[in-house]
């Protein structure tokens, strides 16, 4: 097998860009090529692989025997590596940083600071591979601000779905605990009590940008004062969150540890649960019912544990995490098991963004999940659960062209999707192997020795 372990060419990487087919105002057009595709639904791996894309959506996808690449066309040689869609990460935080889960940060500093974050975030989201993000909540409408600017192209970045400041209650994972009752704190998601306040909440949120709405149902790891168990919504709360915020064709994600919580955010419609730590049957028997994806956040325990001190992270945070960790792995893997749709989500800013990669490895490893599935989570299911799947997720003919490549075969070893070498968004290369091949059809190298589909 050939090795390519070369540093990487980010962004603007103009020996890879594709000129035009055939005239100056006609869409440019690149075909990549590689030694094995895997296209995201979940079906086995294609070898000897191309991809076509012209402009910013796939043109054709399949064996190299049976896809023709069109005249003209730059080609992107990969020899030993794998493609697949760009990945999805449903749980972000794009405009945080790791610490104490927003506490003192809230009281330091001010949106303009997240707003540098983001900045700085989307692209190393973007190189790590994420090329399409839902950040789940930011405590301000920087996000709506970030969001524009990377489609505007002023900045890099995934695409990216926000729900602006999230919903909690007075005292709850939302709220910032443990001050003087003499200061009025700003709380890190907007503070609303009751279906009236969560009414005009949720209908402000969708004014100023919020793409979905995310509730904070249950208690948190890293907020002082409650445990993760507690319930923070009642039903009825809820409820009317989901209820209002489908008037405006927004669908909402649930942040929740806590079994009944979970039981009670699935009851109310919502789209997904984030985290899902302390399920149980009845939340598994809720979520099968109503269709409602769990989102795992998973290594995000394990660096909190590891490394969330040396970070910033208070001991009641760690002491949560520590203690909290085996029960959540057990009863994922049980929901998993007895059929729950699972979508790819990590909690980027708890930990360092770039990570996100990481939670494949525990899914394969302590969760029991086939890689080709954690890879689903991460592609076609995850589009799924945006709303996205006719735009992205899968490797198919008219979809926007996101793509991916990691040397090696990621089913030999998930944690290969930890060193993305090669990233398109849109037709765009944002970054790949300063050793890869390029040139016309005719400059093509051998297939590498793969003769066959896996």
């Amino acid at each position: 097998m050939r090795s390519i372990v070369s540093p990487v060419i980010p962004l603007a990487l103009s020996l890879l860009a594709a000129p035009p087919a055939a005239g100056q105002n006609e869409a440019p057009i690149t075909a990549i090529r590689a030694s094995r595709l895997i296209d995201g639904t979940g079906i086995a791996p294609v070898a000897d692989a191309v991809v076509v894309v012209r402009g910013e959506r796939i043109e054709a996808v399949g064996p190299a025997a049976s896809v023709t690449i069109p005249a003209g066309a730059r080609v992107i040689d990969l020899p030993g590596y794998t493609l697949l869609p760009g990945l999805v990460d449903c749980h972000v935080h794009i405009t945080g940083m790791p610490g104490d889960g927003g506490d003192t940060a809230e009281l330091k500093e001010t949106d303009a600071h997240k707003a540098i974050y983001g900045v700085v975030n989307a692209r190393t989201t973007l190189e790590a591979g994420f090329t399409t993000v839902r950040d789940v909540g930011a405590g301000s409408y920087a996000t709506v601000a970030l969001r524009e600017q990377i489609d505007k192209g002023l900045v890099p970045g995934p695409r990216l779905l926000v729900a602006t400041r999230g919903l909690g209650i007075t005292g709850g994972h939302g709220d910032i605990n443990g001050w003087s009752p003499e200061l009025d704190l700003p709380g890190t998601t907007e503070i609303a009590d009751g279906v009236e306040e969560l009414r005009k909440a949720v209908r402000r949120q969708v004014k100023f940008g919020a793409d979905f709405i995310k509730v904070v149902a249950s208690g948190g790891v890293l907020s002082s004062g409650d445990a993760p168990s507690a319930v923070q919504y009642t039903f009825e709360e809820l409820k009317t969150v989901v209820d209002e915020a489908a008037h405006s064709g927004r669908k909402v994600a649930a942040h929740a540890h806590g079994a009944a919580s979970i039981v009670d955010a699935a009851r109310a419609g919502v789209a997904s649960i984030e985290h899902g730590s302390l399920v149980d049957d009845a939340g598994v028997r809720a979520m099968k019912e109503h269709g409602t994806y769990m989102v795992p956040t998973l290594y995000t325990l394990d660096f909190i544990v590891d490394e969330g001190a040396a970070h910033g992270v208070p001991e009641y945070g760690v002491a949560k995490a520590r203690a909290m960790r085996r029960a959540q792995r057990e009863n994922l893997r049980r929901a998993w098991q007895a059929g729950v749709k699972f979508a790819y989500g990590t909690d980027a800013a708890v930990f360092p963004h770039g990570r996100n990669g990481r939670d494949f490895d525990i899914l394969v490893r302590q969760l029991g999940v086939p890689p080709l599935e954690a890879i689903r989570m991460a592609t076609a299911s995850a589009a799924d659960l945006l709303g996205l799947a006719d735009r992205v997720g899968t490797l198919k003919a008219n979809l926007l062209a996101d793509l991916v490549a990691v040397e090696g075969d990621p089913l030999d070893d998930i944690r290969r999707l930890e060193r993305v070498a090669f990233v398109m968004k849109g037709g765009q290369v944002v970054k790949a192997p300063a050793a890869a091949v390029t040139g016309t059809p005719t400059s093509r190298p051998a297939p590498d020795g793969l003769a066959g589909a896996r």
